[in-house]
């Protein structure tokens, strides 16, 4: 019993704990693992405070989206209520040299592929503080107690192509089978 349980260990809790989690340990580190996303996500959101002016522009800039698909389901509308004024303008679109449908398409290309990669670069920014901050608030934790992983053994030497340039051994094989 002394070998077993003696000197503070308990080798079948040891031996058990590398085949199953310990409950109790996990849940603790669970718990404390939504601690930190909630304090994270409570420093991101307490962060950044902004003016009157920030605000109203952000929302001019959210506007020409909705504007564009309500302004096409508002097509779809006018086609249906008055074909012939729908028809008539829609001429007058087809009017439209090429080279300004180009020039109208690489606007709007450029500000909505401008404002994704000025989102996208902001969120990558503000992902790289936060995780700043997590790190500096949580002290590294050693990693958990499990068996080791069993590594493959590798070959002592990969086969080599015979010749030169780019030589299929299989087809190589194939060949001769055939022939």
């Amino acid at each position: 019993m002394a070998t077993l349980f003696g000197a503070r260990r308990n080798v079948v809790v040891e031996t058990v704990e590398a085949f199953r989690e310990n409950a109790e340990a996990g849940a603790e580190r669970a718990s404390g693992h939504r601690a930190d996303v909630l304090a994270q996500f409570a420093a991101e959101m307490a962060h950044e405070r902004r003016g009157g002016w920030d605000r109203f522009v952000d929302g001019l800039n959210r506007l020409p989206r909705p504007a564009m698909a309500f302004g096409t389901i508002g097509l779809i509308g006018a086609a249906m209520a008055d074909p012939v004024w729908f028809m008539a303008r829609m001429e007058g679109l087809a009017l439209v040299p090429e080279p300004l449908w180009w020039l109208m398409g690489a606007i709007v290309s450029f500000y909505f592929g401008a404002r994704m990669q000025a989102h996208g670069q902001s969120f990558e920014r503000d992902m790289a503080e936060a995780l700043v901050r997590m790190r500096a608030l949580r002290p590294a934790a050693p990693p958990a107690p499990g068996p080791e992983p069993i590594a493959a053994p590798l070959p002592r030497s990969l086969p080599q192509p015979s010749g030169t340039g780019d030589v299929n051994a299989a087809l190589e094989d194939w060949r001769r089978t055939q022939a």
